[in-house]
């Protein structure tokens, strides 16, 4: 278990944290939240001890062991995706080079009863034990499996490192800590640069992760999935929800209401004493009660409310010319570079006011038809725009393509055309750009600002096509609540690209799936298309098992497999319940043995001793044994 113990923090005469103490679990499952600035970030390298507090500790027993994911890094070079993974068994090939350098030892010496001698025992016996609790037999097998789950293909993984971008380095360091099987997991961001299956395969990983999670993450359906607690940060202490994110907000609001009515109440009383005080401090009849009332204000402890956080983007989007009904058509649209080939033979229509949704794996060539579209890339096959349509295009690499030399106001300035300073000002206030913020250098913005800036120069033309890529990362959740808001009411056409599944609920009414060099098209919004996909492939998988069958045995047949799949399931279930158990009482002997070895009088004697140890490393085994089997019926739970 993880244990904060009275932290506080002080940045520059400001308190972030103000005395917090709570508990991690061993299988708690944490989201942090809290306003932008509140130190979500900087309590997660508190724990992971990258950064010291001010006052107070964090404290985990003896070889606990913690992963922690930030949200940007140093990378390795020259060297393979797949060795680079690899590293993540750094501790385990030690421990097998430890055991071969301390078995040769032992075999060649003669001086079995000098203490060195019991010593490299003792070190072969405790580097045996961790070898055992670590294991160490399918290393490679597990580096692809969870590399695969992460996005990769096969042919990836022998690929250099350096060939890849920031976010797919960033995949492989996540899949360091999830190979690392830390005793705890802190990941800061970790759904920013994944494609909606692997987030779906991360939060299955997580979800039945055997250790403590803690995370901070904007996308909702990833912490309603993973979660059941959340940690709020507010005004330099903490609120602890036992729910995940969407009970929290209940909660969060049912709380708040009372926080607020008792703020109040004491509000109220303390006015109408200040007021008594003044009333009377001269009067000597009242000068005993005044004195008392002054006491008594001395020892109130004051209450505090954090204030509401309503700044955000205000804002919608300029009313779309009217187009043709035909806003673009794509004939044999094909893209290759080199000889890879990311797009083939594409042909689909789009019409007035669709909205559609790209989904699907990353490199699948949802930015490369986005940039098609947009006239940016080359390509085979013809791509022709309906009448009168005007193209607004927000990439994912837009914030890079800002002059990091110009300031916020001179961004806008270099695009506009018939439009007021004053104009701007109110865009730019609209996205929180207020103030001395518009003579900021774009170098200085954070992600999230830059971003909205991106943005704001979306409003400056009229379009009736809008093309969006991955448009919410580095946006808080407020921040999208209001973009997703004011795409609602575009009454354009509108191309979005992301991952986020919440935010894409209730955007779409199409959705384009990305697979194999083609796209297949979906009618209806991105949950319909999830669960369609799901039925789907039960469907292929009921339409091979029917093959030999006759069609009007088809019926009876796939309710004899879903009886027969209710059975399988029971089945597993019940594994996992003994297996639960046996895990529980395996960790009860061993803690009961370590108490035993650790007893000088029976280490001492050492007969009962060596008896003590095989026991020991005996149960180790079989609980490391016993993890991997309920781990495997977690994740295959069918």
């Amino acid at each position: 278990m993880i244990t904060v113990g009275n932290l506080s923090v002080v940045f520059t005469g400001h308190t972030l944290f103000d005395n917090v103490s709570f508990m991690i679990q061993q299988r708690d499952k944490v989201g942090l939240t809290g306003k932008n600035g509140a130190g979500k970030s900087t309590l997660l390298k508190i724990i992971s001890k990258q950064l010291e507090p001010t006052s107070g500790s964090v404290s985990v027993p003896q070889g606990f062991r913690i992963g922690y994911l930030p949200q940007e890094m140093q990378h390795n070079t020259g060297i393979s995706v797949f060795e680079e993974a690899k590293t993540a068994f750094s501790e385990v090939l030690n421990l097998e080079k430890e055991i071969d350098d301390l078995s040769h030892e032992l075999s060649v010496r003669t001086d079995y009863e000098s203490d060195e001698y019991h010593d490299i025992i003792e070190r072969l016996n405790d580097a045996g034990q961790r070898l055992s609790m670590l294991g160490s037999g399918s290393m490679d097998g597990e580096i692809e499996k969870v590399l695969l789950g992460l996005g990769f293909k096969p042919e990836d993984l022998q690929r250099q490192l350096d060939e890849f971008s920031g976010g797919w380095k960033m995949r492989v360091e996540l899949a360091k800590i999830l190979l690392q099987m830390p005793d705890a997991v802190l990941l800061d961001e970790p759904t920013n640069h994944l494609d909606i299956e692997s987030i779906q395969w991360l939060e299955t990983f997580l979800a039945g992760y055997p250790g403590a999670v803690v995370m901070v993450s904007h996308d909702r359906a990833f912490l309603d999935a993973v979660t059941n607690r959340t940690i709020e940060i507010t005004l330099g202490k903490i609120e602890d929800y036992k729910a995940a994110w969407s009970k929290y907000v209940i909660l969060r609001k049912e709380r708040r209401e009372q926080q607020m009515a008792a703020y109040k109440n004491q509000q109220k009383m303390i006015e109408e004493t200040e007021k008594f005080i003044d009333r009377f401090r001269y009067k000597a009849s009242k000068a005993v009660q005044v004195q008392s009332r002054i006491k008594q204000l001395d020892k109130v402890e004051r209450l505090e409310v954090e204030e509401e956080d309503n700044s955000s983007i205000h804002f919608r989007f300029p009313d779309a010319p009217r187009s043709g009904k035909v806003v673009l058509r794509a004939d044999a649209v094909g893209k290759a570079f080199g000889e890879k080939v990311i797009l083939h033979d594409l042909n689909f229509v789009v019409e007035r006011e669709e909205r559609i949704a790209f989904v699907g794996r990353n490199g699948e060539g949802k930015t490369t038809l986005s940039k098609i579209i947009n006239g940016q890339l080359e390509h085979s096959g013809k791509v022709e725009l309906g009448h009168n349509v005007k193209i607004g295009y927000y990439a994912q690499n837009q914030t890079d393509t800002l002059n990091p030399d110009l300031t916020v106001m001179q961004t806008l300035e270099a695009v506009a055309r018939n439009t007021t300073t004053q104009q701007l000002r109110n865009i730019l206030g609209s996205f929180l750009f207020g103030g001395d913020a518009i003579d900021k250098k774009v170098r200085v913005l954070s992600g999230g600002e830059k971003g909205r800036l991106a943005l704001a120069r979306l409003l400056l033309e009229p379009v009736n096509l809008l093309i969006l890529d991955e448009p919410t990362n580095h946006l808080d959740m407020r921040s999208k609540d209001i973009l997703k808001e004011a795409l609602r009411n575009y009454n354009g056409t509108m191309i979005l690209v992301s991952h986020d599944r919440e935010f894409l609920d209730g955007l779409c009414n199409k959705v384009y799936e990305f697979s194999n060099k083609r796209v297949r098209e979906y009618p209806g919004g991105i949950f319909e298309f999830l669960q369609s996909r799901k039925l789907e492939n039960l469907k292929e998988l009921e339409v091979k098992v029917a093959q030999t069958k006759k069609a009007p045995e088809i019926k009876s047949e796939a309710k004899q497999q879903n009886r027969e799949q209710d059975k399988q399931q029971k089945q597993v279930q019940t594994k996992i319940r003994n297996a639960e158990e046996r895990i529980a009482h395996l960790e009860e002997e061993i803690k009961a043995l370590e108490s035993s070895l650790a007893n000088p009088e029976v280490f001492n004697e050492q007969g009962k001793y060596n008896e003590l140890l095989t026991r020991f490393n005996g149960m180790q085994q079989e609980l490391s044994q016993e993890m991997e089997n309920w781990e495997r019926l977690m994740q295959h739970p069918s």
